[in-house]
């Protein structure tokens, strides 16, 4: 008989929130307070296929690992594409979904997926393992994942049943810089050159950016935020994004000091916004909306400002979030990031296998070429 047990939660107010944050320090996102935002606020729910489902382990009557955790219907706002995986499932008449997944949902942010308070940690992950594998057999699921875990949590885990995958994301670090043209004076000439002429872009169009930082931001801007981030998603993908105005609201009420709002006013009105997530060492960029398109705004608000901020602040980090390789040339360094994943079906898990390994390498010349086109200059 195992010395551990385990307890699966349908919602995140279930669990203690004191208890919940003494396992998760390292990001925001794994908060208790912005879980229970997006279970809340309905954005995460049985009906969006984002099913709450997170998993508590036990020793006796102590909780010694927690994990956020979702049961899937679909793969959107994952950030770890699988439709492919999907995809070939149905053309043999299999289902893929349900799945479960250990991760924060809509945010490609690394951080600690499984956090364990036991001396042994190897025993606690393979229980874990174990249990998970167990119930997706009982329970019906394709597998189990989980996105965007820490390389040292990606390595305890990988085994000859648990796939470890790679991505590349790109973030900017503070190299000691006492200003922003600290910064500018690490590029090479014709960089620096480009990046002034980007910023100055700005002035020329007279706009003025504003930072709002925790009393200071207001239920009121947190609402015309959510109109900008919601204008956009609808002109970019033909809806209003994953998260809607409730969820912003509650994070005002229960994390601003966690938070960073930027705004970008043209002669008093307010064009667009960013809404960032901060701790002791990072800024972590997350959302983005405009309501017009000017020459160089993205760049300025959703780049240069957090730079400037990070600087100012003195943050190690700054992360702006997923895919974009136009952040290269802005001086944000290519970084690996890591999944692991189980499959239940024996062929398709050797399949899969076979794809991730492969991946792998064409991750690592990708990343050495990213490397390659930074714009630093020589040491």
């Amino acid at each position: 008989m195992s010395e551990f047990s385990h307890r699966w939660f349908n919602q995140i107010s279930e669990i203690d929130a004191a208890l919940w944050q003494s396992f998760f320090d390292d990001t925001p996102f794994t908060d208790h307070a912005f879980l229970a935002a997006l279970e809340q606020s309905g954005c995460v729910s049985e009906e969006s296929g984002w099913q709450p489902m997170h998993l508590a382990i036990y020793q006796q009557e102590q909780v010694i690992a927690l994990l956020p955790g979702y049961l899937k219907h679909h793969s959107y706002g994952e950030y770890v594409f699988d439709w492919a995986w999907a995809e070939a499932y149905q053309q043999h008449g299999l289902e893929y979904y349900p799945k479960w997944l250990c991760g924060v949902p809509f945010t490609p942010i690394a951080g600690q997926r499984i956090s364990i308070n036991h001396n042994d940690s190897a025993k606690v992950y393979a229980y874990i393992q174990h249990i998970l594998t167990a119930t997706a057999a009982q329970l019906g699921w394709s597998g189990w994942h989980i996105n965007f875990c820490h390389q040292q949590q990606a390595t305890a885990l990988t085994s000859d049943t648990v796939m470890q995958r790679h991505g590349v994301q790109f973030q900017w670090f503070n190299e000691d810089y006492k200003c922003f043209d600290d910064f500018l004076a690490s590029l090479t000439a014709r960089k620096r050159k480009s990046l002034k002429k980007e910023r100055a872009k700005i002035t020329e169009q007279q706009i003025v950016i504003e930072w709002l930082e925790g009393t200071d931001i207001s239920k009121q801007h947190m609402q015309q935020f959510s109109h900008f981030y919601r204008q956009t998603y609808l002109k970019r993908s033909g809806h209003n994004g994953y998260l809607n105005t409730a969820f912003f609201e509650l994070l005002q009420q229960s994390m601003a000091d966690k938070l960073v709002l930027m705004f970008a006013k043209y002669q008093g009105e307010v064009i667009a916004a960013t809404l960032s997530f901060k701790n002791q060492n990072c800024l972590y960029g997350r959302y983005w909306g405009t309501n017009y398109e000017l020459d160089s705004l993205h760049f300025e608000l959703c780049y240069y400002q957090g730079i400037e901020y990070c600087i100012a602040n003195k943050l190690k980090q700054f992360h702006s979030g997923a895919q974009g390789e136009h952040k290269i040339s802005r001086g944000f360094k290519p970084v690996y990031t890591y999944s692991l994943h189980h499959i239940q079906h024996g062929d398709f898990a050797a399949a899969i296998n076979d794809f991730i390994r492969r991946e792998r390498q064409h991750m690592a010349l990708y990343k050495a070429q990213c490397e390659s086109l930074l714009p630093f200059k020589q040491q």
